[in-house]
């Protein structure tokens, strides 16, 4: 099914004339400081309506207009280019790339022997001229027939070596953008001198190149993605670039020392069929979040010389290569306020309300913003115009301000003095506030989440009976429901024998679960379910981990120094509620586990192994959640991960195990199905 791309509609001539002078405002800023009004996706609908209007009447087209026009008309730079940077096409879906596909090969009277298939890196095009094998110029893109001459940045930028590994006078075209670790020392240089953050990493590499006069320098990233002659290049390299596929052109730029798409995750690969295209581009697509840099596309390109010279070029693309467009992960809205919530430990932290804009697939309403500081550091106000994207994929977060769109009606975001929800004071000595009550200040949060499934599992204990409990002062944390009485029960509104029977047997049963279930229902500040697993696994005991001192505490998997002190607070907080937890009979030991100053368990199947399920679960192990496979693995001897990475010992692949077994199958890390994964621990089930 195709993926109709939206656009913006344009309803008389007035609003077409006022739509291609945005447009042209837009381009112009996109393609200088980076600063643009629009965001990409909003642009994208614009141009798309501007083109939907001007087929519906040719008689208004105004020349300005950014329709057929590289870089939407935006001319930057008067250093010509050897030939034209051009754009590309774009499609949508998979039916509108088997349709392109389909009329290139009309246009070639024959079928594409070989399709290339890359990411399409969100950076900004440029050029980089190499003479007897020195870099020594490089230029914008511009409007594609000039550009600017940005050889100032020469040095700044990994991917493009000062010198070639050989001698060649050559010119290599790529993207040059920021890595996300790039984009965050980037900000954290320009905050430093006084400046403002950058919007996203585009914004930060572009506005970046063209700098010349900053007090400091940043370090940007360069991907090639074709390379060509210069009018002194020898005769026989001149041949050689005219005729070699295009995959061969990119492992001729990779041994001379320049970068190609080829060094990353998502890699460059050819195949001979339409099929086997898409399959590449799920691929690529389903690595996204996973990349160390943004990508808003693929691109497909005919890699034969022969297929791209009969193709040809129209006026703004070539014929034989397009961009498979991605949904836009980053879009800019409107900060309408800020909430300030208390979590079920105390945490004070802040949210933003934000006008609606939909981002990769979902309308986001909401954002995360780390607290005070964050806030502050980030110059944030209330009627900001803020870009927002998905951590991750799946966390809406705030990124930055646009300061450029400032009307001078902004306001300053109020910051609570007191704990926004019981009045009292609010610890401010850490960077993430807390309401000097904890968790009593929001004893109903806490108790829900003690009882969940992942936790002590306490069926018949919803949420409105939890807040029955609490406003009737029955309980006031989740130790007190192990003293509840059943004429208490029955006192409460609409609990009838039954119920309150089958509740006292299920807070009792709740009292057999193992001690990694009892700990994490804790909440202890900067644990979950895995690392209650992982503590509960090195210690063995409540004991143990009640003696555990911040040293003790490193040497459980994945707690550092700062967190291991936290923790030794938290818990010597929690002792009131943890004896409560004693007296009343819970589980205070970890089946299987051995305490640290004993020998370990031998023979263990999973022993030493680092292993990451995914996908749909089949066979013996169909009913488990995630959390339940991951306690599986643990008491198999293994760390159950989330991430596929060097250090993965074993893969677990369901059904539609997506990007995490292709990463898997990149690495060479050892897959199994559910099935034979079922066989190995069978002891363990």
């Amino acid at each position: 099914m195709t993926n109709a791309p939206g656009f913006t509609e344009i309803d008389d001539q007035a609003a077409y004339a006022a739509a291609v002078q945005t447009a042209i405002t837009a381009a112009a800023a996109y393609y200088g400081e980076g600063d643009s009004p629009l965001d990409d996706d909003a642009f994208d609908r614009l141009v798309r309506g501007i083109a939907a209007y001007e087929q519906a009447h040719p008689e208004h087209v105004l020349p300005d207009s950014p329709t057929g026009k590289v870089a939407g008309g935006a001319v930057i730079g008067d250093v010509p280019h050897t030939i034209p940077m051009l754009s590309l096409d774009n499609v949508f879906g998979a039916d509108d790339l088997t349709s392109w596909a389909a009329g290139l090969e009309r246009r070639l009277d024959r079928p594409v022997a070989v399709w290339s298939v890359e990411p399409k890196l969100d950076g900004l095009a440029i050029s980089a001229r190499y003479r007897d094998g020195r870099l020594v110029q490089l230029v914008t893109r511009g409007d594609g027939a000039a550009g600017e001459d940005v050889s100032h940045a020469i040095g700044t930028i990994l991917g493009l070596p000062s010198r070639l590994n050989e001698p060649l006078t050559v010119e290599f075209r790529g993207e040059v953008l920021m890595t996300r670790e790039q984009f965050e020392a980037a900000n954290a240089s320009r905050v430093v001198h006084g400046g403002p953050e950058f919007a996203n990493p585009r914004s930060a590499a572009a506005g970046s190149l063209r700098a010349k006069d900053r007090p400091y320098q940043v370090e940007m990233t360069f991907f090639a993605y074709g390379a060509l002659p210069l009018p002194t290049s020898p005769a026989d390299l001149t041949e050689r670039l005219g005729t070699l596929p295009h995959s061969q052109i990119m492992e001729l730029a990779a041994g001379l020392g320049v970068q190609t798409s080829a060094a990353t995750p998502a890699g460059a690969i050819t195949c001979t069929t339409i099929t086997q295209v898409r399959e590449h581009v799920d691929k690529i697509a389903a690595l996204r979040a996973e990349l160390a840099f943004g990508i808003d596309g693929i691109v497909i390109k005919a890699d034969l010389a022969a297929d791209q010279e009969k193709a040809g070029l129209s006026s703004r693309a070539p014929r034989w290569a397009v961009a498979y467009k991605l949904p836009a992960v980053e879009k800019i809205t409107k900060l309408l306020s800020v909430e300030w919530n208390v979590g079920r430990t105390g945490i004070i932290a802040p949210r933003a309300v934000l006008e609606p804009v939909e981002v990769d697939g979902s309308v986001i309403t909401y954002a995360t913003l780390h607290n005070a500081g964050d806030i502050a550091r980030r110059d944030l106000m209330v009627g900001d115009h803020v870009t927002v994207y998905k951590a991750g994929d799946v966390i809406p977060r705030v990124e930055a301000p646009v300061t450029h769109l400032r009307t001078g009606d902004e306001t300053p975001i109020h910051i609570p003095s007191t704990c926004p929800r019981c009045g009292d004071a609010i610890d401010d000595s850490q960077k993430r506030w807390r309401c000097v009550r904890g968790r009593t200040c929001h004893a109903i949060a806490s108790v829900r989440y003690a009882v969940g499934r992942d936790q002590l599992d306490i069926e018949g204990l919803g949420e409105n009976r939890i807040d029955q409990l609490v406003e009737a002062g029955l309980i006031t944390d989740f130790g007190d429901l192990f003293s509840v009485t059943r004429d208490q029960l029955l006192a409460l509104d609409r609990m009838g024998e039954i119920s309150t029977d089958n509740l006292l047997a299920a807070i009792e049963q709740a009292k057999a679960e193992p001690l990694n279930k009892v700990f994490c229902a804790l909440g202890v500040r900067g644990t979950g379910r895995s690392m209650s697993r992982r503590i509960a696994r090195h210690f063995a005991t409540m004991e143990a981990i009640r003696a555990a001192d911040a040293e003790a505490f490193q040497q459980v998997d994945g707690i550092g120094p700062e967190k291991a002190p936290v923790l030794v607070e938290e818990i010597a907080e929690l002792a009131p509620l943890i004896d409560k937890l004693i007296a009343a009979g819970l589980t205070m030991t970890e089946p299987g586990a051995t305490a640290p100053t004993e020998e370990p368990s031998a023979g263990l199947p999973l022993a030493g192994m680092s292993v990451v399920v995914t996908g749909a679960m089949s066979g013996p192990l169909a009913d488990l959640s995630r959390n339940e496979m991951n306690e599986l693995i643990e008491r198999a001897g293994g760390k159950a991960s989330s991430s596929v990475s060097a250090r993965t010992s074993l893969l677990v692949a369901g059904d539609k195990a997506g990007s995490k077994k292709a990463k898997a199958e990149k690495l060479e890390v050892q897959i199994k199905t559910p099935e034979e994964f079922a066989t190995l621990i069978a002891d363990y089930l």
